[in-house]
């Protein structure tokens, strides 16, 4: 058996990165593409490696030079038009090579595990195509395949139809042809096609007449969990080096994202924190319903959509300001306090020490078991302390402790004697046992209240993080005036506007799926206190944090969870955190959950 790489193309979507050099030049986490695949190659005990080069190619032969002589035997095919040609006239080049022995068949600008490679030489049978089930990231060529693996279709990417996605298998573009397919099928359709067609096409057009036109002994070959990755842009590099990066670097590709993790289809993210079991289908084709208008019309200003959240949450409009995701309006509010003396309790959501680099910032650490506190031991802490403003996250995050209502209520007019402002981040008191008792967000308290405020996630107790929406509510209205004026005209967009206009629809399913998010969080806590290396704190919150007590530190165990395609939060990276190994668990589906006991168990 002997390889072709097809390896003549510009790479233009690369930019910069292929000026000076082809595409397969390209380094992925320090290799290049080209050692990469040359090496997984070697391992194959192969006749030869055939490329077959074009642009920058003189470069790319000085670049491998003899440095695998005895190692595997190369030859060069070249494309002096590369640049007026696709990749079938690369292949058509090299035909003759084609005919003269089975043959792996592979695009240069492919990433792959070795697994890929030993999967389709070892298969017995003689013609495949190695495809993988549609996923969104994928670009190119699809096939459609039956039961029995027979290709029934190749669908160029001017033929791909959305409606059809669940049917549809993406090509890793790596064939297998025996020597008598290439010499009875292949090429004679190679060279009638480009007869007729031109030498500005791609080969998989050859293949898709031959399934089209007769029975074709071309099977395909579904990959798995393999890992692979094609890539055409300067993305799809970032997104290969995070696929492909090694023990604490790849924790740390995945952590530096701060999400957007559905580019990563395979990864189960037990480091982001929302809701699995709302919003509900028929809200969801809600928005569908409306996507083009939502699309292509501007969103409202801040007077309408802090009317909306208003009603949303059933409070006085010049109370409420409306942000793009809490985050935002933590900055907002931060700024405003930038110089004072501010009551943090350890450990924390770090977007808000972050946030505050020129105050004084005033630690609490708990000391008790669990990093348990009450209203009390805070007032107690911070009695000779005189902080300006007192930030109180209720669940805390990351231990889940909550405080219930009325000892937060305790806490506040404390303050107000005292003179100091009390910020409450109830973004997960929605998943507190009677969640429908435990809000801040009434206009009575607010009024009650004027030294406190509340700040609230609607992307995570919702289960909406795309949308990016979150609000700050206080009955000091200065306060929310100025807010509004800080923030952007338009800060969030029509997606997130008309969800909020729309949800009061479906509040009686958000309660439903409240209680079935406790019910599946008790469940969840049963089953992680019997993994025996892991001490699990309890939670009101939709996560756990877990103390490691033995076999591996949260670093060690955060990168094999990884190597299973989980990712969780390695909270021994926090600041004050009693230099203990600790992971935080979100709670997901029962499926999920099921599926992670499962890793923990078997490592």
């Amino acid at each position: 058996m002997q390889a072709i790489i097809l390896a003549a193309g510009m790479g233009r979507r690369l930019g910069d990165l292929t000026k000076g050099h082809t595409k397969c030049m390209v380094e992925v986490n320090g290799v290049t593409l080209i050692d990469r695949v040359i090496t997984q190659l070697s391992r194959l005990g192969l006749s030869r490696l055939v490329l077959v080069v074009g642009y920058q190619g003189d470069r790319l032969k000085e670049y491998i030079g003899d440095r695998y002589k005895g190692v595997i035997n190369i030859e060069y095919v070249d494309n002096p038009i590369y640049d007026k040609t696709n990749n079938i006239y690369s292949l058509a080049l090299a035909k003759n090579k084609l005919c003269e022995d089975d043959t792996l068949l592979l695009e240069s600008d492919l990433i792959f595990e070795d697994s890929i490679l030993e999967m389709i030489v070892n298969h017995p049978d003689p013609n495949l195509a190695l495809v993988a089930k549609y996923e969104t990231w994928m670009d190119g060529t699809m096939v459609t395949i039956d039961s029995e693996r027979n290709i029934l279709n190749f669908v160029p990417k001017q033929a791909f139809r959305y409606e059809d996605a669940d049917i549809y298998y993406k090509t890793v573009n790596i064939y297998k042809f025996s020597r008598d397919f290439s010499r009875n099928e292949y090429v004679p359709f190679l060279d009638a096609y480009s007869k007729v067609m031109g030498n500005n096409e791609y080969y998989e057009q050859v293949l898709r007449v031959i399934t089209m036109l007769h029975d074709s002994t071309l099977k395909a070959l579904p990959v798995a969990n393999e890992k692979w990755y094609e890539i055409d842009d300067i993305q799809d590099l970032d997104i290969a080096s995070a696929i492909f990066s090694q023990n604490e670097t790849r924790y740390h590709e995945y952590h530096k994202r701060y999400g957007g993790y559905w580019r990563f289809p395979s990864l189960l993210d037990y480091c982001y924190l929302v809701n699995p079991f709302f919003p509900p289908k028929r809200l969801i084709d809600e928005m569908k319903a409306n996507f083009a208008t939502l699309l292509t019309e501007y969103p409202s200003g801040q007077h309408v959509n802090s009317l909306l959240a208003a009603k949303y949450f059933g409070i006085r409009q010049e109370y409420i300001i409306v942000g793009n995701g809490a985050a935002e309006l933590i900055k907002s509010f931060a700024e405003s306090h930038a110089h004072e003396r501010i009551g943090v309790i350890y450990p924390t959501f770090d977007e808000y020490p972050n946030r505050l680099p020129h105050a004084e910032i005033i630690p609490y650490i708990s000391t008790k078991p669990d990093f348990r506190y009450t209203a009390d031991d805070l007032m107690e802490y911070f009695a000779d302390k005189r902080p300006d403003l007192l930030l109180l996250i209720n669940p805390d995050n990351p231990s889940g402790n909550f405080i219930p209502v009325a000892d937060v209520l305790r806490l506040s007019a404390w303050c107000r004697r005292r003179n100091c402002a009390l910020l409450v981040d109830e973004s997960f008191v929605d998943f507190t046992y009677d969640f429908e008792h435990n809000s801040l967000l009434h206009n009575d308290i607010l009024y009650d209240n004027p030294n406190l405020s509340v700040m609230k996630s609607i992307s995570k107790s919702y289960g909406v993080p795309g949308l990016r929406l979150g609000v700050f509510a206080s009955a000091d209205t200065t306060t929310i005036a100025g807010m509004k004026k800080d923030v952007a005209i338009w800060n969030i967009n029509s997606f997130a506007e008309y969800y909020m206009q729309i949800y009061g629809k479906y509040e009686a399913d958000y309660i439903k799926a409240c209680r079935r998010f406790i019910a599946e969080r008790d469940r969840f806590y049963t089953l992680l206190k019997e993994i025996p290396y892991l001490h699990v704190m309890p939670s009101q919150a939709n996560y756990f944090l877990c103390e490691i007590t033995a076999r591996f530190t949260s670093t060690e165990l955060t990168r094999i969870l990884l190597d299973h395609d989980v990712f969780v939060s390695n909270c021994a990276r926090k600041k004050n955190m009693g230099d203990k190994n600790l992971v935080r668990l979100a709670v997901r589906s029962p499926q999920d959950n099921d599926r992670l006991i499962s890793i923990l168990k078997s490592i």
